[in-house]
């Protein structure tokens, strides 16, 4: 599939989603861009998330995941479930009854404004992060398949690949995102489906024997209960999933904003656990893929590694530069950019948000006219700081599967924030609250010195993503030494 065709597609898929901006950002108000009125249907919401959620690393990285995990990625999913009913039946009743726009408000009711500040610049560390981590995965693909090839330089990708995002988000915001997210997750799993389809379909397999081939392949363990030393231990990895799912969508505005843009809680709470279910099933699709991918290999007779083909990149070259067919390649590009966007453009969204209301606190320092203005110059500011990430990332990032990067990162930044919160639901001390940068500081330092110690010890045992825990308790332990008296806060639950 040639270059320009490839861009073909992407500038059609484009010009959908920025027709639907054009009609969901009509309205052009901080009420819109931030909330959406509260009048998204729950259902919208839901099936959107699941595009959010996913992202591009999930599109790529799960499916490569499998040629070195097999299915142990499913535990941690099984995790996410528990933690995202954890989420619909504590989180969202103290949003909804705070009546927040920004989650991190929550922390200057409850703790105070240095608190407050510094939750919404852990969100906004980690969402850049994790963001620009996801987009660069997206850039690179497109660089290789069709930039490359066009002698244009990966800078000049990215600044194109921000800027189409920017178009389309900078008046309707998160209205505009609810509905360009359903469309771009219908997208996405169009692609996963029609991916399936193909690869069985040459390897002449029916339905069922395309369960069975799964089922009975070696990558295809999903449980792995032998050795608590290792990073795939059963308990490890379902307990890290349900509070990765409790800190990264419970405690990240990007995805509470859309659960807040829906009108009531009871609608809210529906939208999780509809949500939480399909998640699962969509990660055990993407999982046989996985499988299906090295299947397809083996049968045709490409050496994966022999070509240094592993990862991250198995499933676009299998897509795209194998004999699998135009359809493979055009749906495996439509999912991939429909995945990426998914995501990238809440976050980015979310950031906006959170900078202008938990760090410029416009809604309390400015007129609603200048509000709007400082809005747009922000959102503007984000785009161009995530060109200059991402140039960066190009320069660093050597990993092969880019999702355990998103996952490991995720200890060091949301670990503080869970220990936040759960010190602000779960006590009723207040803290000296100038003294909490520090401790946000200090806890992540020490969870990377808890990180390396049993390698260099000698010892069996590797942390895996439980890092999170470990992070979020040091935090709350360092909270539990600050505090001062019992607080009587109504924020409590």
């Amino acid at each position: 599939m040639s270059p320009l065709f490839i861009l073909t597609i992407i500038a059609l898929y484009f010009l959908v989603l920025i027709g639907i901006s054009f009609f969901t950002g009509r309205e052009d108000s901080n009420e819109v861009f931030f909330r959406a009125k509260r009048q998204a249907p729950w259902y919208l919401v839901a099936f959107g998330m699941i595009g959010a959620s996913l992202s591009g690393i999930t599109f790529i990285s799960v499916p490569g995941w499998v040629e070195t995990q097999g299915f142990a990625y499913l535990q941690m999913v099984l995790g996410f479930v528990v933690g995202y009913f954890v989420i619909a039946h504590v989180l969202l009743p103290l949003y909804y009854k705070m009546n927040l726009t920004s989650i991190y408000q929550y922390l200057e009711e409850r703790f105070g404004t240095t608190t407050h500040k510094t939750g919404s610049i852990l969100f906004l560390i980690a969402r850049i992060a994790g963001a620009s981590l996801r987009l660069f995965l997206v850039a690179g693909v497109m660089q290789l398949l069709i930039f490359d090839e066009l002698n244009v330089p990966f800078a000049v990708t990215v600044a194109i690949t921000i800027l189409l995002i920017w178009i389309y988000t900078f008046k309707g915001g998160i209205k505009t995102i609810i509905w360009t997210d359903t469309l771009q997750t219908a997208f996405m799993l169009m692609a996963l489906v029609v991916s399936i389809y193909l690869i069985a379909d040459n390897l002449n397999l029916s339905f069922g024997d395309l369960i069975k081939s799964v089922k009975n392949s070696p990558y295809s363990k999903i449980f792995h209960f032998e050795d608590y030393n290792a990073g795939n231990y059963f308990w490890k990895q379902f307990l890290a999933g349900i509070f990765i799912a409790i800190a990264m969508t419970g405690l990240d505005q990007g995805m509470m904003q859309k659960n807040l843009t829906v009108k009531n809680l009871k609608d809210s709470q529906k939208n999780m656990f509809w949500f939480s279910w399909a998640l699962l099933f969509v990660n055990l699709l993407f999982l046989s893929l996985g499988v299906l991918l090295l299947l397809y290999a083996d049968h045709n007779h490409i050496d994966l590694k022999a070509m240094q083909i592993s990862g991250d990149k198995i499933f676009p070259y299998i897509a795209v530069k194998t004999d699998l067919g135009l359809s493979a390649a055009i749906f495996f590009v439509l999912g991939l950019i429909a995945a990426a966007y998914s995501s990238a453009d809440s976050s980015m969204t979310a950031i906006t948000t959170s900078f202008s209301l938990d760090i410029l606190q416009i809604d309390k320092k400015y007129p609603p006219r200048q509000q709007k203005k400082i809005r747009k110059l922000v959102h503007i500011g984000i785009s161009v700081f995530f060109v200059f990430i991402l140039i960066l990332y190009h320069e660093i990032i050597t990993d092969k599967s880019i999702i355990n990067s998103i996952f490991k990162f995720a200890g060091y930044t949301y670990g503080p924030l869970l220990g936040l919160f759960v010190f602000g639901l779960f006590t009723k001390y207040s803290v000296k609250d100038n003294w909490v940068p520090l401790v946000v500081v200090v806890s992540p330092v020490l969870t990377y010195f808890v990180a390396v110690l049993p390698e260099n010890m000698g010892w069996k045992y590797r942390f895996g993503f439980e890092l999170l825990l470990i992070n979020a308790a040091l935090t709350f332990l360092g909270l539990w030494l600050l505090r001062k008296s019992k607080s009587t806060t109504s924020s409590q639950v």
